[in-house]
């Protein structure tokens, strides 16, 4: 199946598209811009929701559901937020269509449906949620609240690519009110491990914490704060965000509280938020040129079994090997596939499920059985080896753990082999070049990150929180820097 797939080295775009096509994860929409996610891409973004609301949930949020429309004039109260969303909105001005006059075929608006005001399809729900909170909070006793909500948004994009960039994708936004800055700041940290530890253990890919810089941050947001991913090509993807907000929107909508000390005040606000984009990340962290990788953890089918005979004796035999290893490893919360298809040749399967990226195929031959034994083959590194049937589910258990905790280790070991330390700027440009996180000394203005950003198409991804105090001089400038900074190209 894989034999004319495009290799990541010969056109690592294309790679990606023919893999996300192939794999039968998603395809492009009649649409422009939008994307279909068919049935096996959506049961890795269904098991994606299921961890992350799990862990939500742990932490006291509660899931709601707020309008796709927003009013327009909403957008307009925060000067920040709408400058930073503006060339991105789509806009609804009429509620009905009527026949072209004169016989034409077709419809146009109807200038008798035009909408008082008009409305924006809901980019991000910020001002429709922070205009419903009003109604919500007069007290201190009515905080925190702790919303989520699962949605789609449109972002109208010129240049979309499946997962990573389309007009309309899914996510989930977090919005949460508090009495404090305090506490608004402790909810954003906590947010962001959530998706840390998301990334990590159930992705397997390793991030970066760190905060923004201001050219950076969320239109709206004093401080945001992110996870930074690198893929195969050497390039950055924020993999996910949390925003303090500070009293921005409680201002601009008029949301106030009486403390407990019996003074009117404003809301503090958080949002956080991570979309379907993850899915790209997943796909050009562990992927290869054989077809998609994908962690245990996240597979919607970890296991296949496929069956090789001859006979009806031997297929009964094999048969009952089969059910007996499936029912097992069910009973163990995984997944099994057992193909007994015949209309299909079991190489054809082993190319099948290779590309889709199962974890662990199980080939239970005749011959091996009559030996009591069955093959098993790694998806992460392509091995195989034979096991005693007996062995089966309980090794499998263990194979699926630690092709989990390999692939993790070895994103990891990709970054670290891909992150430089850059202290001119001709090592910079030279480096960019090549890919990677470029960890320079920046004078810290907006002015220096931007002409970097018009020069190179660099972008400073964040500052990592454990970033340690190191005197320097700035990459570009020259000017003193007291720390180190991740610079990289991203999507």
């Amino acid at each position: 199946m894989a034999k004319d797939f495009t290799k990541r080295a010969d056109n690592y775009s294309e790679w990606y598209n023919t893999l996300v096509e192939r794999a039968d994860l998603a395809e492009n929409s009649a649409v422009r811009g939008c994307m279909v996610i068919k049935p096996y891409g959506y049961a890795i973004w269904e098991k994606m929701q299921a961890a992350l609301d799990k862990m939500f949930k742990a932490t006291g949020h509660q899931n709601a559901y707020f309008p796709l429309f927003i009013p327009k004039s909403y957008f307009e109260k925060e000067a920040e937020h709408v400058e930073g969303f503006a060339k991105e909105c789509a806009v609804v001005t009429h509620h009905r269509l009527k026949p072209k006059k004169n016989g034409e075929a077709g419809l146009e608006p109807d200038p008798d449906a035009k909408l008082e005001e008009e409305l924006i399809v809901r980019p991000t729900s910020e001002t429709i949620i922070w205009d419903t909170y009003r109604g919500w909070i007069q007290s201190w006793r009515d905080l925190p609240v702790l919303c989520n909500q699962w949605a789609n948004v449109v972002r109208w994009e010129m240049r979309t690519r499946m997962f990573l960039r389309t007009a309309e994708f899914l996510w989930q936004e977090g919005h949460t009110a508090h009495a404090t800055s305090e506490e608004a700041v402790e909810e954003t940290k906590k947010m962001l491990n959530v998706y840390a530890y998301f990334a990590e253990q159930f992705m397997a890919i390793p991030v970066i914490k760190g905060v923004k810089s201001p050219n950076e941050r969320f239109a709206g947001a004093l401080d945001t704060y992110c996870i930074e991913a690198m893929m195969q090509d050497g390039k950055a993807l924020q993999a996910g965000t949390s925003h303090f907000l500070g009293q921005n929107f409680a201002k601009a909508f008029d949301v106030k509280f009486v403390s407990k000390e019996n003074k009117l005040e404003y809301v503090w606000a958080t949002s956080w938020g991570v979309s379907t984009r993850l899915m790209g990340a997943l796909i050009m962290t562990h992927s290869d040129d054989n077809g998609l990788v994908l962690p245990p953890a996240l597979a919607p089918l970890q296991v296949v079994i496929i069956p090789i005979y001859k006979t009806d004796v031997e297929r009964d035999k094999v048969n009952q090997t089969a059910e007996n290893i499936k029912s097992t490893l069910e009973a163990k919360g995984i997944s099994v596939r057992y193909d007994n298809r015949e209309d299909y040749r079991s190489g054809w399967k082993f190319n099948e499920y290779e590309f889709k990226g199962v974890p662990v195929r199980v080939t239970i031959g005749a011959r091996d059985l009559e030996k009591g034994l069955v093959e098993l083959a790694r998806r992460d590194n392509l091995t195989k080896e034979t096991i005693e049937v007996t062995n089966a589910s309980d090794h499998i258990v263990k194979l699926l753990d630690d092709i989990q905790k390999n692939l993790y280790g070895k994103a990891l070991a990709f970054r670290n082999s891909h992150t430089f330390k850059v202290d001119t700027w001709r090592d910079f440009t030279e480096q960019i070049e090549k890919g990677g996180f470029l960890l320079c000394h920046w004078d810290g203005t907006s002015e220096t990150e931007e002409k970097i950003k018009e020069e190179t198409k660099a972008t400073i991804r964040c500052i990592p929180f454990d970033a340690t105090e190191e005197e320097g001089k700035c990459i570009y400038s020259g000017k003193p820097s007291s720390r180190r900074v991740i610079f990289a190209r991203a999507y």
